[in-house]
């Protein structure tokens, strides 16, 4: 946890922080979200070399989730910024 998550679970912990039920308008916009972040509406082809693909059927097998799943959901973290580019 980073110092400002520490202070709010302290808060709320101690009973300092008092939470309200979120409202029906941001309840919906967040059902919104949620369903346009995992709504699958595109289908795209690529080429990968066979050993990056073994690589990932590997990796997705240690996971327990599909191979597309996986590469699907590393596209997803790149666009939404959660990967950083390498600076060389």
């Amino acid at each position: 946890m980073n110092k400002e998550e520490k202070q709010l679970a302290d808060a709320y912990d101690s009973g300092e922080l008092n939470l309200h039920p979120p409202s029906d308008e941001l309840l919906k916009l967040l059902r919104e979200a949620g369903e346009n972040t995992f709504k699958k509406d595109k289908r795209i082809n690529i080429r990968l070399s066979s050993h990056d693909l073994l690589g990932i059927q590997r990796k997705a097998a240690r996971k327990g989730v599909p191979y597309q799943a996986l590469i699907a959901g590393l596209i997803h973290q790149y666009v939404e910024g959660d990967f950083q580019e390498a600076t060389r």
